[in-house]
């Protein structure tokens, strides 16, 4: 399983890279979601991790675009937001689990 990184904010990018790659997982990290797209299509068996308050695409319309692939990725939103934009930004989406920041090792974990 490949799991992929799209976080705007380096430190905790590369922080989850860090933390997933320690879990045995192949992570890649990308600060918009502009640049995940123009490099890989994920498959049915990865994991995307995805920051609401993303630069450019925000990281709900990359959420919708996955969703709509013929065997979309299982999908993780991150978010730093307060809750009532978080509710906002996901109520199409009541299924796609959200973690909070900061993030902890059993959230994560949890959640892969």
């Amino acid at each position: 399983m490949a799991v992929f990184v799209i976080e705007d904010d380096e430190a905790v990018r590369d922080a989850l890279v860090i933390l997933l790659s320690q879990f045995g997982h192949q992570v890649s990290g990308y600060p918009d979601a502009e640049s995940f797209l123009t490099d890989v299509l994920p498959g049915e068996d990865d994991v995307v991790l995805i920051d609401l308050g993303l630069p450019g695409l925000p990281g709900n319309q990359l959420l919708r675009w996955l969703n709509a692939l013929a065997a979309p990725p299982r999908v993780v939103v991150i978010s730093g937001q307060s809750q009532s934009a978080i509710l906002d930004a996901m109520r199409d989406f009541s299924a796609v689990p959200v973690l909070r920041k900061p993030l902890t090792v059993g959230s994560l974990s949890a959640v892969l």
